[in-house]
């Protein structure tokens, strides 16, 4: 087993875990609710980190980079109402006009 990704955030970790299974990469998460614990181990220690089998490693790697640099990233501007939105979201939170492709 070997971690692919970690971040602070659970729901991060989440958004790549649904990456590598829309892959068909089986992962799972480790630390998942050790958040609780930092104060005694060190913070990053206790980040929930998203693992894979060691034979996909490469594979899954290489998906969450390319996920990780992608350019649709980048925050966008609704069409319909002006709001900034971040460019992790595909819908407009203000009115939930999808992004423009």
């Amino acid at each position: 087993m070997k971690t692919v990704y970690s971040a602070s955030n659970i729901s991060l970790v989440s958004i790549y875990q649904n990456i590598l299974e829309g892959h068909g990469i089986r992962c799972w998460l480790k630390n998942e609710f050790l958040t609780a614990g930092a104060g005694e181990l060190p913070p990053i220690e206790c980040w929930p980190q998203l693992c894979v089998d060691n034979d996909d490693f490469e594979e899954a790697k290489r998906i969450v980079d390319e996920a990780l640099s992608e350019k649709d990233m980048a925050a966008w501007k609704c069409d319909s109402c002006g709001e900034d939105i971040e460019g992790q979201f595909t819908e407009c939170w203000n009115c939930g006009k999808s992004r423009p492709l």
